[in-house]
């Protein structure tokens, strides 16, 4: 297969106070607003190469609303439509976005929109944010927990060896790892990428009935001392974090998560590795060799297995799963009534 993606261009998000999650990610995390449509806030971050990387959305509950991926070309964009509707999937066409061109959005087989373009509108900054980098789409950001740009986003799925496995045939993914249970053959974890990061889309385990969740959104700043900054500032402005700082093991980025106001999970990346290898294999971690945390020396809280909407059921992390998800997925007749 031709390589069809390049990179995860943007992320909608939907919030209940679509200005209060804006606000957040401008005045506390350093965002910028750059526009305002329908509804809709557009936000960037100073090192991304588009117009903006998040869009906050009208929604009823916290939510993944759709990721945007920008292919490699457009005839990328061609075989990647062939591709998803040979593999029983219809998506629609649109003639353009918001500065963006013609897009293919569809629903993955696990509940999740994805949407694909090849035209964008590359971000040209105003004399007030002209970088003296040529390089640079604007200059750093003054706001001290700002992130230079998007990174991942991590769903959950009923099934996470069988979203890596469509998602790899269909579309590309490279799948980086997995992190079965050490008490069973369970998959409870999985990373893939588009490119030479460990990954740009985690998929987490889900019970739940309710398809096409997101566990996650993630951003990345250039150095572990940015990131140690960001959670200074996040909480000195009274945002607490959720879990971090620490290292995954899985990947070995330094991370950090915390909760913007509609209550969805916003983590902040810097470190890792880069891979290269064209058929590389995916290793299998248990979480006892700290999948999650590598230090293994801090339990990570049971919010962290809380993935959006709400729904009745549990989601695993890269840490495993909680014991009473282990439980239900285990012993499943231990419970009265399913068996």
């Amino acid at each position: 297969m031709i390589k069809l993606l390049s990179h995860l261009a943007h992320l909608e998000i939907a919030s209940p106070d679509v200005d209060a999650s804006a606000r957040f990610y401008e005045e506390k995390f350093g965002m910028r607003i750059v526009d305002r449509l329908d509804g809709k806030v557009y936000l960037r971050c100073w090192g991304d190469y588009y117009h903006y990387s998040l869009v906050v959305v009208p929604g009823a509950e916290p939510a993944l609303a759709a990721m945007a991926w920008r292919v490699t070309s457009p005839e990328a964009l061609d075989t990647a439509v062939r591709n998803i509707e040979e593999h029983g999937v219809t998506g629609t066409w649109a003639a353009s976005g918001h500065r963006h061109g013609k897009a293919y959005t569809f629903t993955g087989p696990y509940g999740h929109t994805m949407k694909l373009f090849w035209d964008v509108d590359r971000f040209e900054a105003d004399a007030d944010h002209a970088s003296i980098y040529p390089d640079r789409p604007e200059k750093r950001s003054s706001h001290a927990a700002a992130p230079r740009f998007l990174d991942h986003v991590t769903v959950a799925s009923s099934d996470v060896r069988g979203f890596a496995k469509w998602y790899s045939d269909t579309l590309g993914f490279r799948t980086m790892a997995f992190v079965d249970l050490d008490e069973a053959p369970i998959t409870v974890f999985s990373v893939l990428t588009t490119n030479e990061k460990s990954h740009d889309l985690g998929v987490v385990k889900d019970t739940s009935s309710r398809a096409g969740r997101v566990n996650h959104i993630a951003f990345w700043v250039d150095t572990h001392e940015d990131l140690l900054r960001t959670a200074d500032v996040l909480m000195e402005n009274g945002t607490p974090m959720e879990y971090g700082p620490s290292i995954h093991g899985v990947g070995e980025q330094n991370f950090l998560y915390f909760r913007e106001p509609s209550g969805l999970r916003v983590e902040l990346n810097s470190g890792g590795y880069r891979n290269y290898v064209p058929d590389w294999e995916p290793n299998t971690w248990k979480p006892s060799e700290g999948s999650n945390n590598f230090y293994r020396n801090g339990a990570m809280p049971h919010s962290m297995t809380e993935s959006f909407p709400q729904a009745e059921g549990f989601t695993a992390t890269e840490e495993g799963a909680s014991d009473e998800m282990k439980a239900a997925l285990l012993n499943p007749y231990a419970v009265q009534g399913r068996g």
